[in-house]
C-alpha cells in the first residue's frame, strides 16, 4: 500500500499499487475479500473486458487486478469506485466497500475496536507507550517506524489506520466513561522529535479535559505499586459483563471470570489511588509543554 494511494508504474509496465495482502489466518476477513474479488471479476467479464484492458482503464496494473478478483489482496476504495465506473455496475461494486472497509484492519484490532464500541467504561494503566486511543497520527507513525523487525510503508499505513479508527470511541452516543493512568515516563519520552511530542501533550490536554475522560499520571518517583508488573486494561459492557487483560497476570492472556477480574480490578483501582489526581495530571502535562 503507498503512503498517497497511487499506483506506480512498474517494470513490467503494468500499474500496481502496494496494497494490503490479506490474512491468511484471518478466515472471516479472507471469506469477505474472496467474495469481493468474485463479484468484480463477474462485473468485469460481463462487460466483456480482460483483466489487462480493465486495469488499464481504471488506472491499475493487471496483475493488481487478478490479486484482488483472486481474494489476494484488499481494494482500496477508490479502486472500487473505478471499477464500478468502468464496468458499469451502477453502484453495486462500489456499494461494498462498506464490507470491505472493516477487514483491511488486521482481526485483532477489529475485535478490539469491537469490544470498545459496546463498552460503557474503559479502565487502562500504560507504562512503557501512551495508550494507543491517546496517541496523535504523528505519535503513532512515530512510534510505529521505530519498532524492529522494521516495519513496511503500507504495513506502517495498516496499522495507523486502524488505530485512528478505534478513536471513534470518543464520538459515541452514549459516551461512555474512559480511564486512563500513564507512567510519568511514557510523557516525557518525545517520540517523533519535539514538535510531534508537543502536539500529542497537547492532545492529551485537550482530550483530559473532555467531561467522560480522566487522565493520571503516575510519578517516577513512587516507590512501589501494582502496575510494575505491565499494562492492565479492563472494558465494561452494558449488560454487566466485562473483560480484562494485564501482562502481569493470567499469562497476559484476555480473561472475563469474576474472580480475575476482580484482580485487575483491584490492582488498577489501586494504580488509580497512587497517581497523580486527573486536575493534578493536566497541570503535570502543562508543565510538561512548557518545558519542551
Amino acid at each position: 500500500m503507498s503512503v498517497d494511494g497511487v499506483g506506480a508504474e512498474n517494470g513490467d509496465g503494468g500499474a500496481d499499487e502496494p496494497g494490503w495482502d490479506v490474512d491468511p489466518d484471518d478466515e472471516s476477513g479472507a471469506a469477505v475479500v474472496a467474495a469481493v474479488g468474485r463479484q468484480i471479476r463477474a462485473w468485469r467479464e460481463a462487460a466483456g473486458m480482460r483483466a489487462a484492458e480493465f486495469g488499464a482503464a481504471i488506472g491499475y496494473g493487471e496483475d493488481l487486478v487478478y490479486k484482488v478478483e483472486g481474494g489476494r489482496r484488499i481494494p482500496r476504495p477508490e479502486f472500487l469506485d473505478r471499477a464500478d465506473e468502468v464496468a458499469g455496475a451502477g453502484g453495486k461494486i462500489a456499494a461494498m466497500k462498506q464490507d470491505v472497509a472493516e477487514v483491511r484492519y488486521p482481526k485483532k484490532v477489529r475485535d478490539l475496536a469491537r469490544m470498545e464500541a459496546k463498552a460503557v467504561e474503559v479502565e487502562a494503566y500504560h507504562h512503557h507507550n501512551i495508550n494507543g486511543l491517546l496517541q496523535t497520527e504523528g505519535h503513532m507513525r512515530a512510534l510505529f517506524a521505530s519498532w524492529l523487525p522494521a516495519y513496511t510503508l503500507d504495513e506502517i499505513e495498516r496499522v495507523v489506520a486502524a488505530r485512528m479508527a478505534r478513536r471513534s470511541v470518543f464520538d459515541r452516543d452514549p459516551i461512555p466513561s474512559l480511564s486512563f493512568v500513564q507512567e510519568e515516563v511514557t510523557l516525557r519520552r518525545p517520540v517523533g522529535g519535539t514538535m510531534v511530542w508537543r502536539r500529542q501533550l497537547e492532545h492529551l490536554l485537550e482530550v483530559g479535559r473532555l467531561r467522560n475522560v480522566s487522565i493520571q499520571v503516575m510519578p517516577t518517583h513512587r516507590e512501589e505499586h501494582p502496575g510494575t508488573g505491565g499494562l492492565i486494561e479492563v472494558l465494561k459492557f452494558p449488560d454487566g459483563s466485562a473483560v480484562g487483560r494485564s501482562e502481569g497476570a493470567f499469562s497476559g492472556r484476555p480473561v472475563s471470570e469474576s474472580k480475575q477480574l476482580r484482580i485487575l480490578e483491584l490492582r488498577y483501582g489501586m494504580i488509580r489511588a497512587q497517581a497523580l489526581s486527573p486536575r493534578e495530571s493536566l497541570v503535570f502535562i502543562e508543565q510538561l509543554l512548557g518545558e519542551s
